[in-house]
């Protein structure tokens, strides 16, 4: 089952794009959960940007999925943000409060700052 990721490696920061406009099914979910969860546990990356500026809608099973790779990443001192989400995706993650624990940047570039990752100078 392919997930829809995109990964890439940028100067020392992982960002994962989604691909997808629908996050819903439960299959590409797990999928998902599977690539991500892998990036903290067997690669050790500790800084990870994941960027929703594709997606339209999110289940509530890719919130589970958020949580549990943010209490991974946590374990081993590594960070996660996610940038480009639509207002209306926004929106829930406020309403359950998950933008009180969870890292928000508006944009990629915003995430990069976040996690001090800056291109070099020519």
């Amino acid at each position: 089952m392919q997930s829809g990721l995109l990964i890439n490696d940028y100067l020392g920061a992982t960002v994962v794009t989604f691909q997808e406009a629908s996050v819903i099914d439960g299959v590409v979910v797990e999928a998902i959960g599977r690539e991500l969860y892998a990036l903290v546990d067997q690669k050790d990356k500790k800084k990870i940007i994941l960027d929703f500026t594709a997606v339209r809608f999110l289940s509530s099973s890719m919130l589970g999925v958020l949580m549990l790779l943010h209490r991974k990443a946590g374990a081993i001192r590594a960070r996660v943000v996610l940038c480009g989400l639509r207002d209306e995706i926004m929106k829930v993650f406020k309403i359950m409060k998950l933008d009180k624990v969870l890292e928000f940047a508006r944009d990629e570039e915003a995430a990069l700052t976040a996690l001090d990752v800056h291109p070099p100078k020519s």
